[in-house]
């Protein structure tokens, strides 16, 4: 799923050949970001269009041999000439007089032919890893012999052979983006990359090198541009030198951002730092009326958090309202705002909190999910892997909240994006920040073989890197839950077990339900006041705040006639959730179904049977209430077959189903044993939420 869709799009034609393009947003002025080297399309932009589109009109458009464009094999069809007429031709198609372009690499060839010779429709020119004169030495020398006969063992820059890409085109692509990401833990922008080179092909590759722009013409272009410039360039570039990013600066005129430690494709490694350096740049050379920043001296103003709670699901936002509510009550007066996003807004809302307005931009990470499951399948780590732009787009409307007003205090309850980045850019934080998780370590599935143990653990070492590198981002960071809930694997081989490193990092809150369960513990009077007749059980289903779910509901209704035959005092209810349609569920007589229901803990609390899917969060708030449940956990969710199952395990809490293997029939069986048995779990504890608020609270 894209972090944001184009709001137009469509084709322009010169001499044949077609050429796609899409339009976001509707601001001034419009960005052109320019394809650059046709081995990949310009969804290489994706960290950068959620964020612009949102200040500017953004367009794109894929160049000749890749993405929506055709693929001709003719060299006439290629190079910065038709490259140029292409954009200008997209630009009339669209209504756009003048623009200011951003480049990468290759594109630094069609920016310069533009800027150059139609300066009266360019406000002004980013380039990018400028890929013009001087080459790294290895692969001038290599492409001396592009033309060679094929290498059977090739060295590095060897496979520069148009021969070799006849017949290792994969092989080729995947050594091209090692060398353009020279960053560690760069894994996924690499798969990404490679995977687009692959919608394309050798012969197409062929006639657009054939094409290339020579070194005498761009410096030409270069010493012609009169618009205002940037050059961006990463000093770790093996692509392209940092002296060829000098060499534009200086024949421009234009002003130079080396960044260090990058690679060739900041903009997909650093993309919070080049989206920020891009905006600033637009908005100097427009000469864009910015807004000045608000201020009012500290002591002036009230204390103020802004508290960001996972969209996965309805599982975090009980136990976060329960930690602002004690947080208030050791800080009166402090004011509270989410930064948040459906399905959670709509519990906000029904308890009457403020959502900040800029909720509105966030891209939806629980329709995302929805989008990569499968029947009863989630394959959570994968699936978090493809939401990088999702995550990235969120991150920076973060940004702009908290750089448009002070707050005292930042609490992400499992905001990964919000952690990630400011790890990445720890500069950026100026306000004391609490990370909340119920979970610490990436694990692989088994049948993800190899290469899945080693992402994981890949991505574990990098935040073990983060907080190592950067203690000070995470001013506090809380375990919800105790030491031994945490599972005794390793990150990764070489790496600490997971409940060692947890330990000297984290503060433990014990877990946080969100709600007293001594309150709830006459259940006689809490059935009578949920509308529960005494001589009749009570079962109740629910999937959580998320689609995933549907097909386990699909079969729980399915299963529920035959429970009735051996249960007739059997009553069932079943719990759509925020984002599941009752409508595409099948219907049985007496059984009933109900879209979201606030306050859905006191029915698990008043229930006879639950059945639910793995989530913690739910199958917790079992556990607390003393309540037996049947749990069916996603198939390749790692933290609810790994995580959350050892936190059950350790209470003796529930009884854990298998989706694949469940038939209708067995599930009816294991209602009809299950259902009003006794149970004798481990007691949770119910000061979670005031532990929690303590140590926050040390940090106002």
């Amino acid at each position: 799923m894209r972090a944001c869709y184009p709001d137009e799009e469509g084709f322009i034609e010169r001499d044949g050949v077609k050429i796609g393009y899409e339009v976001f947003g509707s601001g001034s002025p419009t960005i052109v970001l320019l394809p650059t080297w046709t081995i990949i399309h310009t969804r290489f932009w994706k960290m950068q269009i959620p964020y612009l589109a949102r200040h500017f009109r953004v367009l794109t458009f894929d160049g000749p041999g890749n993405g929506r464009s055709d693929r001709p094999l003719e060299p006439d069809a290629y190079g910065p000439a038709r490259v140029a007429q292409a954009a200008l031709d997209v630009m009339d198609a669209t209504g756009v007089d003048r623009a200011v372009l951003v480049a990468l690499s290759r594109g630094a060839e069609w920016g310069l032919k533009l800027a150059a010779e139609h300066s009266d429709r360019v406000l002004g020119a980013v380039f990018i890893g400028a890929a013009v004169e001087p080459h790294h030495p290895e692969r001038a020398e290599a492409e001396l012999h592009f033309f060679d006969p094929a290498p059977t063992e090739p060295d590095r820059w060897e496979r520069m052979n148009v021969n070799y890409w006849a017949e290792h085109w994969d092989d080729f692509a995947e050594f091209f983006f090692s060398e353009c990401f020279s960053e560690a833990h760069s894994t996924k922008p690499r798969e990404d990359c490679v995977r687009w080179a692959l919608e394309t092909n050798p012969d197409v590759m062929l006639a657009d090198v054939t094409r290339m722009g020579q070194p005498a013409t761009l410096r030409e272009w270069a010493e012609r541009v009169t618009v205002p410039t940037l050059v961006i360039h990463g000093d770790d570039d093996h692509i392209s030198p940092p002296a060829a990013g000098r060499a534009i600066a200086e024949q421009t005129g234009g002003e130079l951002v080396v960044m260090e430690g990058a690679g060739h494709i900041p903009l997909a490694r650093d993309p919070v730092r080049v989206n920020l350096l891009i905006r600033d740049f637009v908005e100097r050379v427009t000469g864009a009326e910015v807004a000045p920043p608000r201020w009012t001296r500290g002591k002036a103003r009230p204390k103020r958090a802004l508290y960001i709670s996972s969209p996965i699901g309805l599982g975090h936002i009980q136990r976060d309202l329960a930690v602002a509510g004690e947080l208030r009550k050791l800080h009166p007066g402090l004011e509270v705002e989410w930064l948040a996003q459906d399905p959670v807004t709509r519990v906000l809302d029904h308890a009457g909190e403020h959502v900040h307005p800029a909720s509105d931009h966030l891209a939806n990470e629980s329709a995302h999910l929805e989008s990569e499951c499968g029947e009863h399948d989630l394959h959570c780590f994968q699936a978090w892997r493809n939401m990088d732009e999702i995550l990235l787009a969120d991150f920076m409307v973060f940004h702009d909240v908290v750089a448009s007003r002070e707050y005292d205090l930042v609490i992400g309850d499992e905001a990964w994006d919000v952690d990630y980045y400011l790890h990445e850019n720890p500069e950026l934080k100026r306000f004391a920040y609490c990370w909340f998780t119920d979970f610490v370590g990436w694990l692989p599935m088994p049948d993800g073989g190899e290469r899945e143990a080693f992402l994981t653990a890949d991505y574990n070492a990098e935040m073990i890197e983060h907080i190592a590198r950067f203690p000070r981002t995470r001013d506090r960071a809380i375990f919800v839950g105790d030491p031994q809930d945490i599972v005794g694997e390793r990150f990764g081989p070489d790496l600490p077990l997971i409940r060692d490193w947890t330990e000297q990092h984290y503060e433990f809150s014990g877990y946080i339900t969100g709600f007293d369960a001594d309150e709830l513990a006459d259940r006689d009077r809490l059935r009578r006041s949920l509308g529960y007749r005494p001589n009749e059980k009570v079962c109740i289903v629910s999937v959580g705040g998320s689609g995933v779910g549907t097909d386990l509901l699909r079969r729980l209704v399915r299963a529920y006639p035959i429970a009735k035959a051996l249960v007739p005092e059997l009553r069932m209810i079943v719990v759509a959730g925020p984002r599941i349609d009752p409508a595409v569920l099948p219907a049985h007589d007496d059984l009933e179904i109900r879209a979201f229901v606030p306050e859905l803990y006191r029915h698990f609390a008043a229930c006879d049977l639950a059945v639910v899917q793995g989530g913690l969060s739910t199958t917790m708030e079992l556990t607390a209430n003393r309540r037996p449940f049947l749990y069916f956990p996603l198939r390749h969710h790692f933290e609810q077959n790994f995580h959350v199952r050892h936190r059950l395990d350790r209470f003796g809490a529930g009884r854990c189903m298998d989706y694949a293997t469940s038939t209708p029939e067995i599930i009816a069986a294991a209602i009809a044993a299950e259902i009003g048995s006794s149970v004798e779990y481990e007691p949770v504890p119910t000061d979670g939420a005031a532990r929690a608020a303590r140590l926050i609270a040390e940090l106002l």
